[in-house]
């Protein structure tokens, strides 16, 4: 069982602080008004009626305003509204203004801020030094939602708020948190950085959770500003089984880039309770990213811990497969460079360390800048080595070896012509070699072998689009045909196959030069490829889209395999069509079926629909088993997912997925959320089943989110 909270945060606008610099000397006050009263005897001036003073940046509107020459003090009275330089607006009863506007004391008054927040007070007062005292004030973001009694959604509510500007801190007296004018939360003194500030050390929002190998567990985040460029946090998670969990972090930003280290430690009072039952268990994980020079950069994220389920036990991280890499990418021109170092890690029982590989891989490709033929020539290439400690990975009918280096180097031409009459041809030509070295390769009846090979293709593409117009859209249908001749694809059971496994013939891939995923395999004989697309744009914004078509294997060896939809002369045949009339109406299908439409073998239909308050989708796929590439049983499932505004601001929402091939749900989720411009509510169940009934999950999700203010997340799961 775990559950966890974290902070959450929804989109505000930002908060732009008090500006309190006096204009400028010599800054002239302007002002208009039905009626101005001057006593010389006492040096006052009173201005009546619709009355604005312009004072530099300041703008002063008031029924009435009194000004004391000799004091310099302002008095204004009756719908009293201040703008101020940021943009933030003091609406008031009575406003007095001293030292120049730098100073203000107001009457029942409201601070309308720049972020949406609303500050209500019976006295304020802001002095030269930057402090500003709100009395018996309310602090809000609900600009637009209120309750029927006319209570903010939300409001912080206090005797006495302070707030120093020099500090950019905020001190609350004997504040209370109020929702729908119902006090939830109270405390006697509450202090805390204003909006403006992005980064102050102190305590940060603690989180609660429970897990099956620590029990009740506490974390009390501790936020160190070591200096403007770094900072670190120490976040301690005190638990009821194994005692305190220790999480620190440090970061670092410098002028070329910025690097992270996160440690855990912690010594188990109860190892018993814990999926390993050593005493002491942690991890390190460190990310960093660097700028060489405008043309290169250079980082790493990099994980190690003392076993597989320590990150799991304690809630750090969910992965099974850590994947650690130091890296260098280069780009200049017209040429892009990737190396790297890559290690894989088991971070779960079930996984075996043994077969998982470690490899430094490098990549890259040129297009020349000169054009060859009529045409562009670009070169790719790319060259790794791996190792393994066990071969026997859980890939049915995939060869893999203990050690494997490969080099390939592929080098091709392509151009296109368009004819008078619209005719689209492109015709492209390709040279690729490789080599390759192989030790322990499962089957081969051999402990090394070296295989090198030259494998040139070359082919065309013609298209030939019909555009037509209407008044109420275009339509674009254009038959297509490709062509492409190319070597047999050799030594194939020397050659261990670790980046081409999987493979999805669908119409994305109809017209791919080389329809494997990766380098280890190579798609040769002589093929045409074959089709049909189509496409409508309406002059309402909606749309149709539609393509068929199928590829003849004509010579050669063909390089797949039974089950790939590719394997005989003629291929399965595939089609997708999407319909999009309006934006609240879609409808998706994929298929790929035998020639004769005997069997489908794979499809896929996605429904979407919003009407008003409802809004929803339903999908079904099926995918037959492919054991050559990864698939080794049938899949099929219907999906759904709804969303019904119930009253205002509040909607229910599920969804659920059912297995039809194993007659099980696959998980469902059903919940409540309320939203609107200052704060979002959300309550919600997930059950996930496993491959057993104690493999399922059952997790309880609760989350509320204050505009300005954040938020917090809550799960639990069991």
């Amino acid at each position: 069982m775990t559950a966890s909270t974290g902070a959450l945060a929804i989109e505000e606008k930002p908060f732009i602080k008090p500006v309190t610099q006096q204009p400028a000397a010599g800054t002239v006050a302007d002002f208009v008004a039905d009626k101005v009263i001057y006593d010389p005897r006492t040096k006052i001036a009173t201005a009546l009626g619709a009355v604005r003073i312009v004072y530099g940046p300041y703008v002063l509107n008031a029924s009435k305003v009194i000004f004391n020459d000799e004091t310099g003090v302002f008095e204004a009275n009756g719908s009293v509204d201040l703008r101020e330089p940021n943009g933030n607006v003091l609406l008031a009863e009575t406003l007095e203004l001293r030292e120049k506007f730098k100073q203000v004391f107001a009457r029942h008054v409201k601070a309308l801020l720049t972020n949406n927040v609303t500050i209500t007070a019976q006295y304020a007062r802001r002095d030269t030094d930057g402090i500003s005292i709100f009395e018996n004030a309310s602090y809000t973001a609900c600009k637009d939602c209120s309750t029927k009694s006319g209570h903010p959604l939300w409001e912080l509510t206090s005797d006495e708020t302070i707030h120093d500007n020099n500090e950019h801190m905020l001190y609350h007296v004997n504040p209370k948190l109020k929702i729908a004018g119902h006090t939830v939360l109270a405390a006697p003194r509450w202090a805390h950085a204003d909006p403006s500030v992005k980064r102050k050390t102190g305590f940060l929002q603690p989180s609660y959770s429970i897990g099956d190998a620590y029990g009740i567990g506490v974390v009390t985040p501790y936020f160190i500003a070591t200096a403007p460029n770094h900072d670190v946090t120490i976040s301690p998670k005190f638990t009821t089984k194994q005692g305190p969990v220790m999480d620190v972090e440090w970061r670092h930003r410098l002028a070329s880039g910025q690097y992270n280290v996160r440690g855990y430690g912690v010594y188990q009072f109860n190892p018993e309770e814990a999926q390993d039952d050593s005493t002491l268990r942690g991890a390190i994980r460190t990310a960093g990213e660097f700028k060489i020079n405008d043309d290169w950069n250079w980082g790493w994220d990099a994980t190690a811990t003392s076993d597989k389920e320590f990150l799991d036990d304690y809630d750090y991280d969910r992965r099974e497969i850590a994947q650690s890499d130091v890296h260098v990418r280069g780009l200049w021109d017209r040429t892009y460079v990737n190396a790297q170092a890559l290690n894989f890690q088991s971070l779960d029982n079930a996984i075996d360390q043994d077969y998982l590989p470690s490899l430094p891989y490098i990549t890259g490709q040129t297009y020349f800048g000169e054009q060859v033929f009529g045409g562009e020539l670009s070169f790719k290439w790319s060259s790794y080595s791996i190792w393994r400690e066990d071969p026997n990975t859980p890939f049915i009918d995939v060869d893999h070896g203990t050690q494997q280096s490969r080099a390939v180097g592929d080098l091709k031409w392509k151009s296109q012509f368009i004819s008078d009459a619209g005719l689209v041809m492109t015709p492209f030509a390709r040279l690729r070699t490789d080599l390759t070295y192989t030790e322990n390769l499962v089957g081969s009846g051999v402990a090394s072998e070296t295989v090198s090979r030259v494998l040139p293709s070359a082919g065309f593409d013609m298209r030939y689009p019909f555009i037509a117009n209407y008044s109420f859209g275009q339509s674009i249908i254009s038959p297509v045909v490709q062509v492409i001749a190319a070597t047999d694809e050799t030594e194939t059971a020397s050659i261990g196959n670790e980046d081409a496994i999987t493979l999805n013939f669908d119409h994305t891939s109809l017209f791919l030069e080389d329809r494997f995923t990766g380098l280890d395999r190579y798609e040769g004989g002589t093929r045409a490829n074959v089709g049909l697309t189509y496409s409508f744009l309406g002059a309402n914004g909606g749309f149709a889209r539609a393509s068929i078509g199928e590829s003849f294997h004509i010579a050669g060896e063909n390089s797949f395999v039974a089950g790939s939809g590719l394997d005989g002369s003629s291929s399965d045949l595939v089609a997708a069509l999407l319909l999009q009339p309006w934006e609240e109406l879609s409808l998706s299908y994929e298929v790929r079926a035998e020639e004769d439409l005997s069997q489908i073998n794979r499809q896929d239909v996605q429904f979407g629909l919003t009407l008003d308050r409802i809004s929803g989708n339903l999908g079904y796929a099926f995918i037959n088993q492919e054991p050559a590439y990864g698939r080794t049983v049938d899949e099929e499932w219907v999906q759904a997912n709804a969303r019904v505004g119930l009253t205002e601001g509040w909607y229910l929402f599920g969804g659920a997925r059912y297995d039809i091939e194993d007659s099980h749900l696959d998980w469902r989720t059903i919940g409540v959320e309320f939203d609107c411009q200052c704060m979002n509510f959300k309550l919600a169940y997930t059950g996930i089943n496993g491959d057993t009934p104690e493999d399922a999950e059952h997790r309880v999700m609760m989350s509320i989110n204050f505009a300005t203010l954040g938020g917090t997340q809550v799960s639990a799961g069991f």
